[in-house]
């Protein structure tokens, strides 16, 4: 068993505020009914910053730790792995990832069960830094320093993941976002 990273970290993220939410909003046509599974989601700070947007948020991450400063009374937290999603097909609305597929074990896997849990209409975004930048390249060598197992792909190798959708890809300030329509 490899050490939690996240379990470590998790008090101080759980203080860290998104602050994209209105490229969120915009991205991933919010508002809207129904559910939102927020994928990698951890502490709950992006479902923290979106729900008002969207009547229910379930967030899915494998860390204990990450889940356990998540607000409970908010959203409901499901551990699991992002590779084999705990959910019907055609379930939520809305899915997110932000800031956690160079993480994952399975780029492949996840992408596909992300979009196979996305009801038909849904919209599904990734959210990842953008490892065309320089500080993002330095990310991606101090968690390889701290023996993460992060993997940062390009947005055009996010977008050869999944071959279903209509799928789109934005960038700004060191941010990508790929969107895929259901």
């Amino acid at each position: 068993m490899s050490f939690d990273h996240f379990s470590a970290i998790a008090p101080i993220y759980a203080r860290v505020t998104y602050s994209k939410k209105d490229a969120m909003r915009e991205i991933a046509s919010l508002p809207v009914q129904g559910r939102l599974l927020d994928v990698g989601g951890g502490t709950g700070r992006v479902a923290a910053a979106i729900r008002e947007y969207v009547d229910e948020i379930i967030i899915a991450d494998v860390s204990f730790g990450m889940l356990a400063h998540s607000p409970r009374t908010i959203f409901q937290p499901v551990c699991g792995a992002s590779e084999s999603l705990p959910f019907a097909d055609n379930f939520f609305e809305r899915v997110i990832m932000v800031d956690a597929l160079h993480h994952v074990i399975n780029h492949t896997d996840s992408m596909r069960e992300m979009y196979r849990v996305l009801k038909p209409g849904g919209v599904l975004v990734v959210e990842e830094p953008d490892i065309r930048t320089f500080g993002v390249k330095l990310i991606a060598i101090a968690e390889k320093l701290l023996l993460m197992r992060s993997h940062f792909l390009k947005p055009d190798a996010i977008m050869k993941l999944i071959d279903a959708g209509e799928k789109e890809t934005r960038s700004a300030d060191g941010t990508t976002w790929v969107i895929v329509k259901k």
